[in-house]
């Protein structure tokens, strides 16, 4: 049985300001974690069960912020943008 993804309201908004091209991307990105959801790396600290995975779009480096419940099978898509201030919009 495979993974399902969720996103929560803080990503909805975020993709929602993407660009075409970036949010396509995302798309890809989020199909290749749902196939794989131990593709992101693990932090660390405040932000132990977060899992990142970057990629790359027109030129700049994009992280994907989510989480894994395995108990019911759902990714949570938790936040989507540039390496800029991620982490500590993050923590608020």
């Amino acid at each position: 049985m495979a993974y399902e993804p969720r996103q929560t309201r803080r990503f909805a908004r975020q993709y929602k300001k993407l660009n075409d091209s970036v949010a396509s991307q995302v798309d890809e990105a989020v199909a290749d974690i749902v196939k794989k959801p131990t593709l992101g790396e693990r932090k660390k600290g405040d932000l132990s069960d977060l899992r990142v995975h970057k990629f790359k779009s027109q030129g700049q480096l994009y992280l994907l912020g989510y989480t894994v419940d395995d108990a019911v099978r759902l990714i949570y898509l938790e936040a989507i943008g540039p390496h800029e201030n991620f982490y500590r919009d993050l923590k608020r």
